[in-house]
């Protein structure tokens, strides 16, 4: 694979909201790519959609997204990342600049009346979450738009759910992790053992600050939680203000996940529904 540190760069030493499960999958995968998968435990995910199928009067082949009776739904699933290139979900990720455009397109469409968000996902990159958030919860009241979830949707990708109308969540389906993680990967004493020595020479003493070629100092270590903790209070404040919640109770859940009946407990959905379920339930409020 010719893009590892891309890869690399997108997964260590940058802010992501998504669940540790999902973050220890993604980058042990990438640390046996490099060699080092003894850093990584092994873990495992399972993504799933929904599969809604049109029916034959809804087909349109110009559309990036499935209509169903008048309901445009688009997947989102995986792992979310700003900028992927693709309209649809693609080898195990969805990018927020397909989202958008998919909403974008859902919203002048004079065939939908409703737009459903099919999400199943651990969450993804922080870049560019916020803003898709924004325009979903900002386009609200120009046309009905649930999120239904096919199993689960955490952290990124609950802040996406956040913003719809309504959320449904099934039996074993998640919400939740409402936090924010940095992974700082130090590879200085593994190239040491390899013969290789790494100079950093650079302007500026603040330049290298992160950098996976040598140890992270307390000084760093202290810029990064910062920005860390200005993530976090943003998305606490994001998903109070979507959810109609006071940020404190979001803060208080401490990023952890509610399965199923828990979530609409704490205020993170609004029915336990199957997302067939979920969509009929859509369908007779449309009349």
């Amino acid at each position: 694979m010719k893009n590892l540190p891309f890869l690399a760069q997108r997964l260590f030493n940058t802010p992501l909201a998504v669940t540790p499960a999902k973050a220890e999958m993604v980058m042990a995968a990438l640390a046996d790519r490099f060699g080092i998968a003894k850093l990584f435990r092994p873990s495992g995910d399972v993504v799933a959609m929904s599969g809604f199928a049109m029916d034959e009067d809804d087909e349109m082949p110009d559309r990036a997204y499935n209509v169903v009776r008048g309901v445009a739904i688009i997947p989102i699933s995986g792992t979310l990342v700003n900028k992927s290139g693709y309209l649809q979900p693609y080898s195990g990720m969805t990018g927020y600049d397909g989202i958008r455009a998919c909403f974008s397109m859902a919203l002048e469409d004079e065939s939908v009346r409703a737009i459903m968000l099919d999400i199943d996902s651990g969450g993804g990159e922080v870049s560019g979450c916020f803003d898709i958030v924004d325009a979903i919860y900002n386009a609200r009241g120009e046309k009905p738009i649930w999120a239904v979830l096919s199993e689960s949707a955490y952290s990124a990708a609950y802040a996406i759910a956040s913003a719809c109308d309504k959320i449904t969540v099934p039996r074993t389906g998640g919400t939740g992790s409402v936090g924010v993680i940095c992974a700082h990967v130090d590879f200085s004493k593994a190239l040491s053992k390899e013969g290789i020595t790494v100079t950093m020479i650079h302007y500026g003493d603040r330049k290298v600050d992160g950098s996976e070629y040598v140890p992270l100092s307390s000084e760093a270590l202290k810029r990064f939680q910062a920005d860390v903790d200005t993530m976090g209070e943003l998305f606490c404040d994001t998903v109070a203000r979507n959810r109609n919640m006071s940020a404190a109770k979001v803060r208080g859940t401490q990023a952890t996940t509610f399965l199923g009946a828990a979530g609409v407990e704490i205020g993170f959905a609004d029915a336990v529904m199957a997302p067939d379920e979920a969509f009929r339930s859509l369908l007779a409020e449309l009349g």
